[in-house]
């Protein structure tokens, strides 16, 4: 209740707003009652699909992986594309964006990244972005400036806490120490902190190099093996961890959820709900939310 009071009270605010400045014939009111009236819309639109919400996991923080197809430079480039745009929407909405883990590409982009998104539903608004990114446009590093396709896998897990069993047995685990080398900037540790832990059974790797110490690196990396272990079991429908079958880990491109097209025109289109923008550098900034409402919508009326 505490959001839906926030909003009856910013509305009410709103209101006298409007009274004071009709009252004093203050034009310069307009301007003020404006940016307060799309602030309030924001607001309103979140909370409504918050209500959209039916996964038991939905109000837990998200994490994202980002993996580019075959293509090389291209993809790579590609990933790194959809990297900024997801951390561009968190930062948008006030959420606590953190790069967890980033391998560079050969000659630009990125090879790999981990971001965790932590706050109030962050897994539930993100789901919607789980699967292959296809990218069509001329390509900046084809000389003969010929026109191609780049694919990205995009995985959203919510964040597990300690109070789901998962059973992970110690002599399963290959941990490993290594210098973090990302292009992270100030969020990149680079010392020999960062680790690397592999489920030996499964083949799951999981890295973490952005926290102070290597053992903050440890846990973060053991909770993100943690929720990924149990996304799979849930996914796959099995009772113990050691049913999941290594070949069912490895990334299954696919058919792409939406097409990011640059040329020869400017689309981005989903193709599970039809939801497309027309200005591809506006959804390049992170604004996603009409994709994120459209599938929220789709998923409920299906679900009903």
């Amino acid at each position: 209740m505490g959001k839906f009071t926030n909003l009856e009270s910013k509305y009410e605010e709103i209101e006298l707003m409007i009274a004071i400045g009709n009252e004093e014939n203050d034009v310069s009111m307009v301007e003020a009652v404006a940016a307060e009236l799309e602030t309030y819309k924001q607001d309103f639109n979140m909370l409504r699909l918050e209500t959209l919400f039916t996964g038991e996991y939905d109000s837990n923080n998200a994490i994202i992986t980002i993996h580019p197809g075959a293509g090389g430079t291209e993809s790579q480039d590609w990933a790194s594309m959809l990297l900024r745009m997801y951390m561009r929407w968190g930062e948008a909405h006030d959420y606590e964006v953190k790069l967890v883990d980033l391998l560079d590409g050969d000659e630009a982009g990125i090879k790999s990244a981990v971001v965790q998104v932590n706050g109030d539903n962050a897994y539930g608004f993100l789901k919607s972005e789980h699967g292959v990114h296809r990218l069509v446009r001329i390509s900046p590093f084809d000389a003969a400036g010929r026109r191609h396709t780049s694919f990205v896998s995009v995985e959203i897990m919510p964040e597990i806490d300690d109070t789901i069993e998962i059973d992970i047995k110690p002599e399963d685990l290959e941990i490993g120490t290594y210098r973090s080398s990302g292009a992270g900037g100030q969020h990149i540790n680079k010392t020999d902190s960062a680790v690397r832990i592999t489920h030996k059974p499964t083949g799951i790797t999981v890295a973490c190099q952005t926290e102070r110490s290597q053992l903050q690196n440890k846990e973060t990396a053991m909770k993100m093996l943690r929720s990924k272990l149990f996304e799979i079991k849930q996914r796959e429908n099995v009772e113990k961890i050691s049913d999941i079958k290594g070949n069912q880990m490895e990334i299954a491109w696919g058919s792409q959820i939406r097409s990011y097209v640059f040329c020869p025109y400017t689309l981005v289109k989903d193709h599970r709900t039809n939801y497309e923008e027309t200005v591809v550098e506006k959804v390049m900034d992170g604004n996603i939310d009409g994709f994120i409402n459209a599938y929220l919508v789709n998923e409920f009326n299906k679900n009903k």
